[in-house]
């Protein structure tokens, strides 16, 4: 989704070197822009730490009633140098972008945009959605300056990989992740050694997770009584953990059960600016991205015939990417659009434009 902050922060997210111990990380609320928006608790980027490997954002909301309301309305708007991951708990969004998709996800379903150079997209309850509530997370990565510069994609992946122990279910959504000697592997596409995974336990069970020992990690708790490796972990709050541990021990008390998103990578070697929706190297990258976007909404739309294109319902169509049998890729079609960042056909309602930038350029902001 977007960050629709009025005046949101400029930051540059260092990599820095991570701490032994474990690290509990307070969210903040954020309202995302006006009367049609919803709130959301952020856990990174923020002062005590910006990056957890290459994972930059995360924004955990819900569960919200959307049977009384127009649920998630998030119009066209641009993104660069990211990847952005849709994970929900409870409800569906609908997701549109300029090349073509759209794709409805669900619990335990993925979809993962690769922004590169440019893309924009929208998000929504879809208009006669029978889900009452909506309830999830929205991620970003931060990509590599190998791919930042590089055409957008977009993937949706079903029937992912899952691991069953006593008390426990781990959903492995992005990268590898290990449980009791068996190690399950997304078929979501990253471009740095990344994992993330939903854990849910029973009341009174503890999992053992086997991790990469080269990992930094974070563990958001989304309900529950949680510990760990015996540290408490409130519901709504992130749990840093640095490089060196090949294990970790999740525990919820007696009281009921618990679910959590896992998330770890290798610490990001590159400084990055986030400003708004866009992910680059230096003040000028986002700038340049900025007016682009601000030139593209001045111009208007270029599409020749405003029917969205030859996209499909299920969003298999216009795509040179290959599909899988659990997933669809669309991929970028060279010469498609000069437009950098494309246009979003089908939603209700105008795209959003640009905050002003800040009058100052950034200062460095440490990961620890």
């Amino acid at each position: 989704m977007s960050n629709q902050e009025r005046d949101p922060d400029e930051r540059l997210c260092s990599a820095g070197d991570p701490r032994a111990g474990i690290e509990v990380l307070t969210h903040r609320d954020v309202p995302l822009g006006g009367p049609r928006a919803m709130d959301v608790r952020r856990t990174i980027p923020q002062r005590a730490r910006s990056l957890v490997g290459a994972w930059c954002f995360c924004d955990h909301y819900g569960p919200d009633d959307v049977s009384r309301g127009p649920g998630m309305q998030v119009p066209p708007h641009p993104h660069t140098g990211l990847q952005t991951v849709t994970w929900l708990f409870e409800g569906e969004v609908l997701h549109r972008d300029s090349l073509r998709s759209l794709e409805t996800v669900r619990p335990g379903e993925l979809n993962l945009m690769t922004a590169g150079r440019g893309i924009s997209h929208s998000e929504e309850t879809p208009r006669g959605s029978r889900e009452a509530r909506l309830h999830g997370v929205q991620l970003w990565v931060a990509l590599p300056s190998s791919r930042a510069g590089g055409p957008p994609a977009f993937e949706h992946r079903s029937n992912l990989p899952t691991v069953l122990a006593l008390g426990a279910r781990v959903e492995v959504f992005v990268g590898s992740l290990g449980l009791g000697g068996r190690v399950v592997t997304s078929p979501a596409m990253v471009h740095t050694p990344l994992v993330g995974a939903q854990v849910d336990l029973d009341p009174g069970s503890e999992v053992t997770l086997d991790v990469s020992e080269g990992f930094e990690h974070g563990l958001l708790v989304d309900a529950g009584d949680v510990t760990l490796e015996g540290v408490r972990v409130p519901p709504s709050s992130l749990a840093y953990v640095g490089t060196g541990r090949t294990s970790l021990t999740v525990a919820a008390s007696s009281d009921g059960p618990a679910r959590m998103i896992l998330l770890g990578g290798e610490p990001f070697e590159e400084d990055v600016v986030m400003w708004w929706n866009f992910v680059g190297r230096t003040h000028e990258d986002v700038a340049e991205a900025r007016a682009a976007w601000s030139a593209q909404l001045a111009t208007g739309s270029r599409d020749s015939d405003g029917s969205g294109g030859s996209g499909g319902a299920d969003g298999s169509g216009g795509s040179d990417g290959s599909d899988a049998p659990d997933g669809r890729v669309t991929g970028f079609v060279e010469g498609a659009d000069e437009m950098r960042f494309g246009e979003t056909v089908g939603y209700d309602g105008p795209p959003l434009p640009a905050p002003r930038l800040p009058d100052v350029r950034l200062r460095p902001r440490r990961r620890a």
